[in-house]
């Protein structure tokens, strides 16, 4: 018979989870040990072995749960059932709003898969096309066209190009929220360069700082600058 799961074991093993992808997203998914796992999740290795059998466990319940939310969350904005352009939007605002949640779990999925076994893998790699057919749908609702021409997969693959990686540059706290670049996402979906509205004044003023940086900057200290932003991957 079955030991029977004590009080608290679901939000105590998402609480274990979160603290193990924020490791693996900080400390590398190879590199962290289960020594700092435990040490992270504030818990001993065999209370930490009670809920996963060892680090790659830990990978694909980490990667699973993910996918399983942004699956959860196509299907909640399906069910609003929608015009095509409110539809879309809903879409990547959902997403930038659980991309901002669950930053450290995002990581992990784009930068960890390749870790995972073939089944599991194959599991969650089938979850994400699931999700990319959701928005491909969602693109071809508005310009059907786009089905015609087999071009709504690709430009669903753009799009998720847009916002599947803010994690690289995007800053807690920074002038411009997951909310607002969610904004500027639909915009250039929609009509282009030309129809992105600033969400902000202030916005705009840190945009001018960036491609102006302050007289007093060095040439090394701005090349060096330059280097280090290229060095933080795609934008």
């Amino acid at each position: 018979m079955a030991r029977p799961r004590a009080a608290g074991y679901d939000e105590q093993r998402e609480q274990m989870l979160a603290a193990a992808a924020e490791l693996f997203a900080l400390r590398g998914y190879t590199a962290a040990t289960m020594n700092e796992v435990a040490a992270a999740c504030g818990v001993s290795k065999p209370t930490l072995y009670h809920y996963v059998r060892d680090k790659h466990d830990l990978l694909v319940q980490i990667t699973a749960d993910h996918v399983q939310r942004l699956e959860a969350l196509v299907l909640a904005v399906q069910q609003q059932a929608l015009p095509p352009a409110e539809h879309l939007s809903a879409l990547v605002q959902r997403f930038m709003q659980a991309y901002a949640r669950a930053e450290h779990e995002h990581r992990v999925l784009t930068e960890d898969v390749k870790f995972l076994a073939p089944e599991p893998r194959a599991q969650v790699l089938a979850a994400q096309r699931r999700v990319v057919r959701a928005f491909a749908d969602a693109l071809a609702a508005l310009r059907p066209e786009l089905r015609s021409a087999q071009l709504h997969t690709p430009v669903a693959m753009l799009l998720f190009g847009m916002i599947n990686w803010t994690f690289t540059w995007m800053k807690a706290g920074g002038p411009l929220s997951h909310a607002a670049l969610a904004q500027v996402v639909v915009d250039l979906v929609m009509g282009g360069l030309g129809s992105v509205r600033l969400p902000t004044q202030r916005l705009a003023q840190d945009a001018l700082a960036i491609a102006s940086p302050p007289r007093s900057m060095s040439e090394a200290d701005s090349s060096a600058a330059t280097s280090s932003a290229a060095s933080n991957g795609p934008v």
